[in-house]
């Protein structure tokens, strides 16, 4: 095998495409789930597409970056879950044709973000039956067209939130609310939204019966509902990174990486969703196809670099991505902040160094990235201290 990639969304697909089209030998992609297109498959709304056909849906989008990948000449494989390491650039998997040991010259991990659990945001209450993240809740409505609920809140305001609504209302479950600990956010029409507020408890036994509430300024309640939707609060599927030992950035929980996509563990690359929180199909895509590359270049014989000074941020901001400084960047840089803040001002310092600086011209806000231009990255000492991005 020349070119292993590991998830079939838009960043795999994308990047397998290219890698064929360029000729760079025997690519394969797995995919664990039995359809291959990565969280578009399960989004039946429209806006995926281009012109000339903008309202392209979730699955034809997913159908279409398929047929690319396989028309180019790569082998899309689905029901096949990597489950291990056999050697550094050699993968354990399972699937319909049992187990399998494949070795590449090059990995690269394409597995995408998933929703945090209620379990992993330590939402304490009972363990009624009703509680999920957007998910397993598309998966529900329109993978297996099972029934909901009759009354549901949505945890979060995000667009993601806001789909979720969508979603449970064209299943016939009402929305009781929409809940945010953030201060602002975009409501749905005839959806009430809760702003600085916090689930406190899960009430019920067998079923969810409701939630407990916590206001910012102290006030509490109680919101009768059957289901709950936890939404966004996104972090890369890292798992199989961390067994892996490719060793991963405390910000973004994602493998660490450089502007070329490369992993501190030789011949392993990273694209997409994988290194940051949920972004839109079309930028995962974009980063896949920007992998090519660097994958080819490896491929050819191109020496893997030493890791330069990390890329660090300040509160508020959360992460950023690439997070490696190797080489002048090609990329723009993605930050995402915690807090909403109006033309903010990006600074870059090294042990007291100033940089860069600038103010943007966009907001800031928790659920959509700031792009940095990346040449002021050249200024950086290769044998410096971390890079500190902060924003004010």
């Amino acid at each position: 095998m020349d070119v292993l990639v590991v998830g079939a969304g838009p960043a795999g697909l994308a990047l397998a495409t290219r890698l064929a089209q360029a000729g760079a030998g025997r690519v394969e992609v797995l995919e664990r789930e039995q359809h291959a297109g990565g969280m578009p498959y399960h989004l039946h709304h429209g806006g995926f597409g281009r012109p000339p056909r903008p309202w392209l849906d979730g699955p034809a989008y997913a159908r279409r970056w398929v047929r690319d990948a396989v028309d180019a000449g790569a082998a899309v494989r689905t029901g096949v879950t990597a489950t291990g390491w056999a050697g550094p650039l050699c993968l354990e998997t399972t699937g319909p044709a049992g187990l399998e040991r494949i070795t590449a010259r090059a990995v690269v991990l394409a597995t995408g973000a998933r929703e945090r659990p209620r379990s992993a945001r330590l939402v304490p209450g009972s363990r009624p039956q009703g509680v999920m993240t957007t998910g397993e809740l598309l998966r529900s409505v329109h993978q297996h067209a099972l029934p909901v609920g009759r009354r549901a809140v949505v945890v979060g305001a995000e667009p993601v939130a806001r789909h979720a609504a969508a979603v449970l209302r064209g299943s016939g479950t009402a929305v009781a609310a929409m809940l945010t600990e953030h201060p602002y956010a975009a409501a749905v029409p005839g959806v009430p939204l809760l702003t600085r507020t916090t689930v406190t408890e899960l009430r019920g036994r067998g079923r969810l019966t409701g939630l407990a509430i916590r206001h910012r300024d102290g006030r509490t309640g109680l919101l009768g509902c059957d289901t709950v939707v936890f939404t966004g609060d996104w972090i890369p599927d890292h798992e199989l990174a961390r067994r892996g030992g490719v060793p991963l950035d405390p910000g973004t929980r994602g493998p660490r990486v450089d502007a070329s996509f490369r992993t501190e563990a030789p011949g392993v690359f990273a694209v997409g969703n994988a290194l940051h929180g949920i972004e839109r199909a079309a930028t995962a895509a974009r980063e896949g196809a920007a992998a090519a590359a660097p994958v080819l270049a490896h491929l050819e014989g191109a020496p893997w670099p030493q890791p330069g000074p990390a890329l660090e941020v300040r509160a508020p901001l959360l992460w950023v991505t690439p997070n490696r400084i190797t080489g002048t960047a090609g990329r723009p840089l993605l930050l995402r902040s915690g807090a909403p803040l109006t033309a903010p001002v990006v600074t870059a310092t090294q042990d007291g160094r100033t940089l860069w600086r600038r103010r943007l011209a966009g907001p800031a806000s928790p659920s959509r990235s700031l792009r940095v231009p990346p040449r002021w990255t050249v200024r950086a000492d290769r044998t410096g201290g971390p890079v500190v991005l902060t924003l004010g």
